[in-house]
């Protein structure tokens, strides 16, 4: 079990195979966030996250854990197992999302409780309604230094985005005028633009993928009546990674929808929050993600299992095998951990 919650840790990817994008667009009664998730596995479930419920987080390497009342429900992708989501929205339109980082240095042991870098996401979903809640979480928690290199796009129901990455061992945050352009690729946002002003991107997966959505991010801002919506599916073809996009996602924050579409399946699904009920007593639900269908998924939905967890991760797991390894430990670790969260009492 020692491993089992840096299932990441061994991965050696390469910049076209994990070359995730992301963006925030602000219109008139319009407030959108986009990612593409790109990875060498679709696999994976949309499950529901119920408020009430109490969780000890994982211990990573023996550091000290933290005990926690999920506070909103969840809407969150995952591939590697139920509470270690790759992003989601909760129910008060907060939406985190994650990309590779190489650099990336998260810091060192200290009185702060180590989360594992997936379940810093789902950690941030279940306690945070903004991005100022967020930014102060990490007075109290960390992430576990030596977990795989990721940084973070973030916004919230007040239209407000934030990068968090994770650099010499401190948090470098990235808002309001310190982010004209609320996009994220895999470099740190700061070299981003910088590249981007002196029109330096030529030739740089990343860089070009930063500087096509900061371009299109512009343009709707001066459009009228674009549906940001189909926006936002438009900005996500012109940064896709061919096979190596699995998902695109669109939030609708304003309105806590979310529009997806899955690597084999195009046909765009469709779920709102007002069709979930995060009651703790009552059951999580999920989707498996790779399913023929179209338009609102609600009646798709089927109570979540441990089944559906172990049958999805080892799918995943499978997959990706030539870039994560998994033993049987691991899994049955990953999958025993969500079994055992409950309801307070």
């Amino acid at each position: 079990m020692r491993k089992a919650f840096i299932i990441l840790l061994l991965v050696s990817i390469s910049q076209i195979c994990f070359a995730c994008t992301t963006f925030l667009l602000k219109g008139k009664d319009q407030l959108v966030f986009g990612r593409n998730y790109d990875w060498i596995t679709g696999q994976g479930v949309l499950n529901t996250n119920q408020r009430g419920l109490f969780k000890t987080s994982i211990t990573v390497k023996d550091q000290k854990t933290i005990s926690w009342t999920s506070k909103y429900g969840s809407l969150t992708f995952n591939q590697y197992g139920k509470e270690f989501p790759t992003g989601g929205m909760n129910e008060k339109g907060l939406v985190v999302e994650l990309m590779w980082l190489d650099g990336t240095q998260y810091a060192s042991k200290d009185d702060r409780a180590a989360l594992n870098v997936l379940q810093w996401l789902q950690y941030q979903l279940d306690n945070c309604s903004t991005i100022e809640e967020v930014i102060a979480s990490d007075k109290l928690v960390r992430i576990s230094n030596g977990e795989v290199p990721l940084h973070y796009l973030i916004a919230d129901a007040n239209g407000n985005a934030a990068t968090i990455e994770f650099l010499k061992g401190k948090m470098v945050v990235h808002k309001g005028k310190d982010l004209p352009f609320p996009v994220l690729t895999n470099h740190d946002y700061g070299y981003s633009l910088d590249k981007m002003k002196e029109n330096d991107t030529d030739g740089n997966n990343s860089l070009e993928r930063f500087a096509t959505a900061c371009s299109m991010v512009k343009e709707f801002r001066s459009s009228d009546n674009t549906s940001s919506i189909n926006y936002s599916f438009n900005i996500l073809k012109a940064v896709a990674q061919g096979n190596y996009t699995k998902w695109s996602i669109v939030y609708d924050i304003k309105n806590k929808q979310i529009y997806f579409k899955t690597d084999g399946h195009a046909d765009i699904k469709t779920i709102s929050f007002a069709d979930i009920d995060f009651s703790c007593n009552k059951p999580a639900k999920s989707f498996l993600l790779n399913q023929d269908v179209k338009g609102d998924i609600k009646s798709k939905l089927v109570d979540h299992t441990s089944a559906i967890n172990e049958a999805s991760l080892r799918s995943a797991a499978q997959e990706s095998a030539e870039r994560v390894h998994f033993d049987e430990q691991e899994i049955m670790a990953l999958v025993n951990y969500a079994k055992d969260i409950n309801c307070k009492k």
